[in-house]
């Protein structure tokens, strides 16, 4: 017997339109019970979006024996094409269907499982959709592409009763579990500082002009819940992560890794009381918007977590470029990847180390298995919380104006941290200075403080900064607002 009888799950009432690509979500009624398969029957798989990180989505479902990849969507014609053609190699000749439409996909009672690997502005929507019609959901991070998107996942993977797990891989990685194990405990004395860094050399991405997407993309498709706009930047792939309408910045391309690294260490479970963030796009002028050099504060009272991308050339700190380092009273650890780390003391003597990988689409398959979110190592809501951190830094700085010297003190000053703030600021400038920026000719945005509302994830008293908690969307792809998923 199946997980469930989908015909019976759901009740089928897409609205007529003129086209498949018109066509709205899947309705659906919520399933009284559900039943696991058994070992020995394969789940059927789903990957969508599978030109980057689809890649090892594919890798992951394609070489276990207990499941097997149906579909293979994107809305790239020839790379989808492409990885079906390879996905059935792998499979023995069992070739799975290309589709551009997800919602397509969805439709098909014998998949059971969809993995999402889309740009980050389909994560939400692609999730609640699946979600809603009685798949279980891996999606990749952030997992929204705004604050309020999290949330609508976490509200629907619960009520209906879905499996989500959040493709933040550190969580299932035996050697990064033992170090937060370690921080936790006291190893390091009491730690009210975790310190996430994204030292990563980008590149600029092209002169803005007026492109035109590949004709072997349905651009409507990719474009999903984003306004239409004609193509800005010379790459149509990857650069994306680099304009608003899409990405989230390195803060939610690599840096949304160690802001959940840093965040599971310090032990919290919920959203900060203030946020202040500040930076800008050094070094060169593109299509890019996102900041390429940006610091984030997030107060949570007796602990702080920050967060600094760095961009341009730069040297390590405390011996990490991509990673986490927690501060304590009696001496400090660094995580330096997605599964190792060393702890010092305070004379930065090594006092232990920790060390090994795990497997996180098996842990997100027991999970399914089980029908048990509490088995997940990344539970869906753990994945809002640290996309959501990411998000709220850059409404932060995207409230900012003109950096003034004298008033960024000043706020500094207000702004309550365990961070030694003026030390953090300081070390950025000198990091612009490095870099020959010009902070006279280079836009540098200090941004607002925000009070948030960590109760119900809401900025305080700034109309501004809670508009940019959502977003408008371009119909049919409408993320359902809250209590209505």
């Amino acid at each position: 017997m199946g997980i469930r009888n989908r015909r019976q799950f759901l009740e089928e009432s897409m609205l007529a339109a003129a086209t498949a690509a018109a066509a709205t979500t899947p309705a659906i009624v919520a399933a009284q019970e559900t039943q696991s398969k058994s070992p020995n029957e394969k789940l059927g798989v789903a990957v969508v979006g599978v030109r980057g990180r689809g890649g090892s989505h594919i890798g992951a479902f394609a070489g276990r024996q207990d499941t097997e990849i149906l579909y293979i969507c994107d809305a790239d014609r020839d790379v989808g094409g492409r990885r079906a053609e390879e996905v059935g190699k792998r499979q023995g000749g069992k070739v799975p269907t290309f589709e551009e439409d997800i919602r397509k996909v969805l439709e098909d009672d014998r998949v059971d499982v969809v993995s999402i690997a889309t740009p980050n502005h389909w994560h939400a929507l692609g999730a609640i959709w699946a979600i809603q019609a009685g798949k279980d959901v891996y999606v990749e991070k952030p997992v929204s592409h705004n604050v309020s998107e999290g949330r609508r996942i976490v509200e629907a993977a619960r009520k209906y009763n879905r499996i989500c797990q959040t493709g933040t891989q550190s969580r299932s990685n035996p050697g990064m579990q033992t170090l937060i194990d370690f921080v936790q405990s006291g190893g390091i004395g009491e730690v009210k500082v975790a310190r996430g860094l994204c030292y990563k050399r980008r590149k600029a991405i092209g002169e803005r002009g007026s492109y035109d997407a590949p004709k072997n993309v349905n651009y409507d498709l990719w474009l999903g819940p984003a306004p239409e706009k004609t193509v800005s930047r010379p790459q149509f792939h990857y650069d994306w992560h680099w304009q608003w309408d899409y990405g989230n910045g390195d803060l939610g391309n690599q840096g949304i890794h160690q802001m959940d690294i840093a965040r599971w260490g310090l032990g919290i479970d919920h959203l900060c009381i203030s946020t202040l963030s500040y930076g800008g796009r050094f070094g060169y002028m593109d299509a890019g918007e996102t900041a390429n050099t940006q610091v984030v504060s997030h107060g949570y009272g007796q602990k702080s977590l920050i967060f600094e991308v760095r961009g341009l050339e730069t040297a390590s700190y405390k011996g990490a470029k991509i990673g986490v380092i927690f501060e304590g009273t009696e001496g400090y650890a660094v995580c330096p990847s997605y599964h190792n780390g060393t702890a010092f003391d305070k004379d930065g003597n090594q006092i232990k180390s920790f060390s090994g990988g795990g497997d996180h689409f098996a842990n997100f398959i027991d999970a399914v298995r089980k029908r048990d979110h509490k088995v997940l190592n990344a539970d869906i809501e753990e994945g809002h919380l640290s996309s959501a951190l990411c998000h709220l830094g850059n409404i932060s700085l995207n409230c900012g104006g003109k950096l003034n010297i004298d008033k960024a003190k000043e706020a500094l000053d207000k702004h309550i941290s365990q961070d030694d703030v003026h030390d953090t600021f300081q070390r950025t400038l000198a990091h612009g200075n490095d870099n020959n920026v010009d902070y006279s000719k280079t836009p540098f945005s200090f941004g607002e403080l925000l009070e948030i509302n960590p109760e119900d994830e809401s900025i305080v008293g700034n109309e501004k900064a809670s508009q940019m908690l959502s977003r408008e969307y371009r119909k049919p792809f409408e993320v359902p607002a809250s209590g209505q998923v």
